[in-house]
């Protein structure tokens, strides 16, 4: 497995987050997920201002193996989603914490991104599994 970026909280359902200097917090799916996918061929994300529930299903990603649900990690309202993964879903495989990531969330609190796994934490979970 790839080196984790330890500036992101993970969340056992195999998603991503970053806190954003401006409040907002993106969304993304770990390498590991990622990888576990296979070839990425479609997503359906969320819907612009749509209201998430931490733990919620608010995507899907399609891959030449299987439909997996996204998580929403946190709370919150969608307030951007990466359009260049309309046209090109690969790019989660190629890039899962840079160019691949999938929605940005606005959130009243970040109490649920301190309650997510560190790098450390989400290594050990995914050794465990």
């Amino acid at each position: 497995m790839s080196d984790l970026p330890s500036e992101l909280k993970y969340a056992s359902s195999h998603e991503w987050a970053r806190l954003e200097s401006d409040g907002t917090v993106v969304v993304g799916i770990t390498d590991h997920a990622q990888e576990a996918l296979g070839d990425i061929v479609y997503i359906e994300l969320p819907e612009m201002g749509a209201a998430v529930d931490a733990g919620a299903e608010v995507a899907v990603v399609e891959s030449v193996k299987a439909a997996s649900d996204i998580y929403s990690p946190i709370t919150g309202e969608v307030v951007e989603i990466n359009p260049a993964l309309e046209d090109e879903p690969e790019t989660v495989n190629s890039s899962p914490y840079a160019d691949g990531w999938l929605f940005r969330v606005k959130v009243s609190g970040t109490e649920e991104l301190e309650e997510m796994m560190d790098a450390d934490g989400y290594q050990a979970a995914v050794d465990e599994s």
